[in-house]
């Protein structure tokens, strides 16, 4: 039997991983609801879901969603899982992390010399975090499929393009699509995507 682990994003929960049951109709499908709050802590966690979930089950599919995908991708999971899908993937993070430096008119400097700073938008920038970014590039062997939303204001097409490439990954664009798909026409073409990939695999 199949096992599918969801991995949420930011304001997200496990409770997510109810949309996709009927979707994956024979499979074991359920969430993590992790309690950390940094890449290497989260990671940590994901890893010991997935061993659990390989000591009872043959394969297992990952689906994750935003900052869940990085996450995930810190996770040493490689081995065990057989496929994963991303949902508007953060896959350039350091970029990411210096925009919202830029749009707070945080210096490199000014991170380093604080440690951690607040932002006006409700983000809290951490100099520990930018610098395990920087030191522990992404190296992900698990085939892939990744949907993406044209207007996703958190990662650029070209940066999703060239993440796809270097991974050999499957990439599906919805025209019109945001980093969050939350709407009916969103969530149809999402569910359309799992529905025509997974008979595929």
């Amino acid at each position: 039997m199949t096992a599918i682990l969801y991995i949420h994003g930011k304001g997200g929960s496990a409770a997510e991983c109810e949309h996709y049951k009927p979707l994956f109709p024979n499979c074991a499908v359920t969430g993590l609801d992790y309690q950390t709050f940094t890449p290497w802590e989260i990671g940590k966690e994901i890893r010991i879901a997935v061993e659990e979930l390989k000591r009872q089950y043959g394969n297992i599919i990952l689906i994750a969603n935003s900052i869940g995908a990085f996450f995930s991708m810190h996770a040493g999971i490689d081995d065990m899982v057989q496929n994963a899908y991303f949902i508007s993937p953060i896959v350039d993070m350091e970029q990411l992390i210096s925009d919202m430096m830029r749009w707070a008119k945080i210096t490199e400097q000014e991170l380093e010399s604080k440690g951690t700073i607040h932002t006006p938008f409700g983000e809290d920038l951490s100099w520990d975090y930018l610098c395990y970014v920087r030191n522990h590039p992404i190296h992900w062997r698990v085939p892939t499929r990744i949907l993406y939303g044209s207007n996703d204001h958190l990662i650029s097409r070209e940066s999703i393009c060239d993440f796809a490439n270097r991974h050999q990954a499957s990439l599906t664009i919805m025209e019109g699509g945001e980093h969050w798909f939350h709407t009916e026409e969103q969530m149809h073409f999402l569910d359309n995507w799992i529905k025509n990939s997974y008979t595929k695999t």
